[in-house]
């Protein structure tokens, strides 16, 4: 009857142990909060910015090469924001919408409704600005949840071994990299398909 009792014990301590392990191991591979850039210049980063890839999202789901994102201010400050995408049969998808700083440091609201509409609490789509180059040559975007996430250049190609290096770092910060869709840009080379390459890219 010991016998019976010690081992009871022990497989409550060996399962304890192992829920333990499960929820350290949780902790150790969860992703980290989301952090914008410290400092977004609008008035730098205006302009336009060739789209390298973006994760598959509805309303960019029609889009097939050549998207960009243009930036020109306003004289509130904001931003207009005008997307242009190719579709199929050669026509083109466009979405204006005005950006706005946010209250977090490096971010910026984006509402895509008209003006009358500004006030309702789901107009406005979180950007943030994640990962940025000094010279402002390049931009990451995404948001709090990490549902979103754009690659962007002032450039229609990016240096492969900087693209890479992007990529390597969103990977490392927990952004599903492996899902990433390539934007083909016909002023220039086409990067690799994250299909035929899940390594990522040449």
């Amino acid at each position: 009857m010991p016998s019976a009792r010690l081992a009871t014990v022990l497989t409550r301590i060996a399962v304890l142990g192992g829920a333990a392990a499960v929820v350290a191991l949780g902790v150790a591979t969860a992703a980290p909060p989301v952090r914008a850039v410290d400092r977004l210049d609008l008035s730098r980063y205006a302009g336009t910015w060739y789209e390298l890839a973006h994760l598959p999202n509805s309303a960019q789901a029609r889009c097939v090469a050549d998207a960009t994102a243009t930036y020109r201010p306003l004289d509130d400050g904001s931003l207009k924001l005008i997307r242009r995408c190719r579709e199929p049969d050669e026509r083109w998808g466009v979405a204006v919408g005005r950006a706005i700083a946010s209250d977090v440091p490096g971010a910026m609201r984006v509402n895509y409704l008209p003006d009358w509409l500004a006030w309702w609490p789901s107009a406005h789509d979180d950007h943030w600005v994640v990962l940025l180059d000094d010279d402002y040559r390049y931009a990451v975007v995404s948001d709090p949840a990490r549902k979103t996430l754009w690659i962007l250049s002032r450039t229609p190609e990016l240096h492969a071994p900087t693209y890479r290096d992007i990529v390597e770092r969103l990977r490392t910060l927990k952004y599903p990299v492996d899902r990433l869709v390539t934007v083909p840009q016909h002023a220039g080379p086409r990067l690799p398909s994250l299909a035929m390459r899940p390594a990522l890219v040449v």
